[in-house]
């Protein structure tokens, strides 16, 4: 017998009874990045493999281990994108838009992959809003990417639920310096670290600093720190950033261990981070790469950005009950019809209340049915309110109108009376 198809180990199907709180998470963050002045740009899933070998650094645990990377017809080497920025960056530079030193605040959305263990949080393919922001580089548009993410957890009501760490990695130059200081010490203590911080020792020293192995945590306590190193651009770069931050009321902690994972950032990075997720604790994170546009062959370019993992916000919405009870609720009112007769005139009918209601939310019977098997489907939908259609009140022109969630008696309701009146009682409802 053959094997029954299902979806890849990781990569998931995102079911009806979802999607309305993807969409109510998705349209809240839209309409945000809109009312701040950023734009949507739309990049493929798949780039070349060279990009992201060239900007995320071929030493990286997702260059190494992680990326979906196959040959196409052409003998080409193509990825599944694992991140936005690089994609980002490309479009950004083949098309332009930052060409005279032309600021430009963009925005993103769509699916990332990643080879990785599957668990609760985190996927094989896994979804992201991302922000990307060039030309401008002072300290202001750090914190306008960090303020606007305190207002989305305002208004999705999780604030007291993550918390903002911040750290400087300086220049390139004074990273430089500070790797050499931090190899130096860590392999004096060679013998204390687990095999990964081992290996990433000898390819990415900075990624040690993020290890959660405790042995290895106990030996970077006493070790060199990246604020010691900062050159004095970057140091008044992130007290300014500091400083506007504590301006807009938004509280933080310096984390002098956060790196990243990427090799593009420098001076600003930040995370946002919960405890109520397990492990996976970060849902949102980003910072300043002001030398990757140049990198990847274009004119020095100042860039900062961050992406947000939507899964994980999802969770954490659902884990804190900040769901909101409407948008579980994806009918406002069911019309029933009994009778070929009845069913015409509640088609006819239905169009004409959304034309005067185009928000409403009205679903009309299809299939037909006895009374109670479309009364049934109507409490079923979730809906508020029924509306009832048969030969006695098509007679009369009139519609039955009868709550489902709650007190009230059926009424009756004339045709040219019935946008107006439920245009009442959903909004009260």
């Amino acid at each position: 017998m053959s094997k029954s198809l299902q979806a890849i180990r990781g990569m998931n199907d995102i079911l009806p009874e979802q999607t309305p709180l993807w969409r109510y998470f998705e349209g809240t963050v839209a309409r945000l990045l809109d009312n701040y002045g950023y734009k949507q740009i739309r990049m493929p899933i798949v780039e070349f493999t060279e990009l992201f070998k060239r900007s995320i650094g071929e030493v990286t645990d997702i260059v190494e281990k992680e990326m979906y990377t196959f040959e196409d017809r052409n003998g080409d080497s193509l990825t599944l994108r694992p991140e936005g920025t690089a994609a980002c960056v490309r479009a950004v530079l083949e098309h332009g838009l930052t060409g005279a030193g032309q600021p430009q605040k963009l925005w993103y959305i769509g699916p990332m992959f990643r080879h990785e263990r599957p668990q609760k949080g985190r996927y094989r393919q896994f979804h992201q809003i991302g922000l990307e922001v060039f030309n401008i580089d002072g300290p202001d548009i750090d914190a306008e990417l960090i303020v606007l993410t305190w207002r989305l957890w305002g208004l999705l009501g999780i604030r007291d639920a993550v918390k903002l760490e911040l750290n400087s990695l300086g220049t390139s130059e004074s990273r430089g310096r500070y790797k050499v200081a931090l190899v130096e010490y860590l392999s004096a203590h060679l013998d204390k670290l687990d095999e990964d911080s081992q290996r990433r020792l000898k390819t990415n020293p900075l990624r040690v600093l993020d290890t959660k192995n405790a042995d290895t945590q106990a030996v970077l306590v006493n070790a060199p720190k990246m604020a010691d190193y900062l050159d004095d651009e970057s140091r008044i770069h992130f007290e300014g950033l500091k400083a506007r931050l504590e301006a807009a009321g938004i509280p933080f902690v310096i984390n002098t261990k956060l790196v990243r994972g990427l090799d593009y950032y420098s001076k600003t990075v930040f995370e946002w981070v919960t405890d109520k997720l397990g492990a996976q604790g970060t849902v949102c994170a980003g910072g300043r790469y002001d030398g990757l546009v140049e990198q990847m062959g274009g004119k020095p370019t100042t860039g900062v950005g961050f992406a947000m993992g939507i899964e994980r916000l999802i969770l954490l919405l659902e884990t804190l009950e900040q769901v909101p009870e409407e948008i579980s609720r994806q009918v406002d009112v069911y019309l029933c019809a009994f009778g070929e007769a009845a069913e015409l005139a509640a088609l006819a009918l239905s169009e004409k209340v959304r034309d005067q209601l185009p928000n409403l939310r009205l679903q009309v019977n299809a299939g037909a049915g006895s009374f109670k098997s479309q009364f049934k489907k109507a409490d079923k939908s979730g809906a508020l309110y029924a509306l009832i259609l048969g030969e006695d009140e098509l007679a009369q022109q009139v519609i039955g109108f009868k709550p489902l969630r709650g007190q009230g008696e059926q009424q009756n309701i004339a045709f040219d009376a019935l946008a107006a009146h439920l245009a009442t009682c959903v909004v009260q409802g």
